[in-house]
């Protein structure tokens, strides 16, 4: 019986050693987990802590420093020329000779090409031919106008003394009169024989093609050996100009100014050009005049505007900015703003807007642009003077953002 009693005792499950086992696994997988997800949390808070943030420049916005113009508008355009030429030959002929390539200046009156004159060099020496016989037909009718004078006159006095009958007089008197008529044919004559090589001449300087006036060559169209007619009578493939002259002296912008602001501009009004290609550059200018009418299309007025001097950078079709000035900005009551750099500023219009520095971080604000001045950008409203802007990698930025000054 105690033999049973002890093999039942031996199979019974001792629960509490059970558990107490299984705690004493438990405790050390427990710990091993917490303190993985501290290390994680440690290593992301190390690194939160450490990275750097985006590197941008620093800025402090600033008032203008003195009395300044304020642009009353801001408008673009294109460089123009006013005067600019297709120059042509008045003839149809082909080239023998050109004289011109892309760039080079010319003088009025230089020659840009000469055409095949064969033919009309042949005319003309038929006309200088015409006019000589037609010189000489004349003086063979002066020569028997000389000759017949003297014989009118004798028997004119003869027939006054009753010794020449009224009939010979009278055939004397009409071979008089016919010598007369004679020298004038041949006078009428020679005038249209001069005529004749005078064109002839003319068609002759055709065959040169010359600069109208001083400039410079943008275009060379024309090659040795291509026919040029200025109506293309040759068909599709006749060149109908020589080459394109520019007057650079006559270079200027045209812009279109909103019919709703057109009220801002007026003639002999200052202005500033700035081109595209010369961002820096500030050009003084004027308003030439106000071309008097609109575009419905684009609700647009043109004005044209001057160069108070010329430079050779200022190119025809180059790109350009026009900024009218309305006096300063005292003496218009204009907001003169804050002046912060160009780099400071992200987007145009309405989706202007610069990053203020906070600490470690930046505040996106939008701003109310005003006119641009060299590397300067004028802000009307969303920014006060003594704020620091970031300037950069505006691109890398938005509101929060972390940064790091850059070294």
């Amino acid at each position: 019986m105690s033999d049973k009693s002890d093999l039942l005792d031996k199979l019974r499950l001792d629960r509490d050693r059970i558990t107490e086992t299984r705690k004493r696994r438990v405790w050390p997988l427990a710990f091993g987990a917490g303190l993985i997800v501290l290390l994680a949390a440690s290593v992301f808070f190390f690194k939160s802590r450490t990275q750097e943030g985006v590197p941008v420049a620093f800025a402090v916005a600033r008032t203008p420093s003195g009395p300044s113009q304020a642009a009353a508008l801001d408008a673009s355009g294109y460089v123009v020329a006013r005067r600019q030429a297709t120059v042509a030959a008045k003839i149809t002929a082909k080239v023998t000779e050109i004289l011109i390539e892309e760039g080079q200046h010319v003088k009025e009156g230089q020659i840009m090409a000469r055409l095949d004159d064969s033919n009309i060099h042949a005319a003309l020496v038929q006309a200088q031919a015409q006019v000589s016989q037609a010189e000489a037909n004349l003086a063979a009718a002066r020569t028997a106008l000389e000759d017949e004078k003297p014989i009118y006159l004798r028997s004119q006095d003869l027939n006054k003394k009753g010794w020449v009958s009224g009939s010979d007089f009278d055939t004397e008197h009409a071979k008089f009169d016919a010598a007369q008529h004679n020298v004038m044919v041949t006078e009428r004559a020679l005038a249209v024989a001069r005529a004749g090589l005078s064109v002839a001449e003319r068609n002759q300087e055709d065959t040169v093609v010359r600069a109208p006036y001083d400039g410079v060559i943008t275009v060379k169209a024309a090659q040795l050996g291509e026919v040029v007619s200025p109506l293309s009578a040759g068909g599709g493939f006749t060149r109908t100009g020589i080459g394109t002259l520019v007057d650079m002296d006559s270079l200027e912008v045209e812009v279109d100014v909103s019919e709703s602001f057109i009220d801002r501009v007026h003639p002999n009004q200052d202005a500033v050009v700035r081109l595209n290609a010369y961002p820096d550059w500030q050009i003084p200018a004027y308003v030439i005049a106000i071309i008097p009418t609109a575009d419905r299309s684009k609700a647009t007025v043109k004005v044209r505007i001057g160069f108070r001097s010329r430079d050779e950078r200022v190119l025809p079709e180059m790109g350009a900015r026009v900024a009218f000035l309305a006096g300063t900005a005292k003496e218009t009551g204009a907001p003169q703003g804050i002046l912060v750099p160009s780099g400071a500023v992200s987007g145009t219009g309405d989706q202007a807007a610069v990053f203020v520095v906070r600490g470690e971080t930046v505040e996106r604000r939008s701003v109310k642009l005003g006119a641009k001045s060299g590397n300067d950008q004028t802000v009307l409203s969303g920014l006060s003077a003594g704020e620091t802007v970031a300037v950069g990698d505006l691109g890398s930025l938005a509101d929060g953002k972390k940064i790091s000054r850059k070294q």
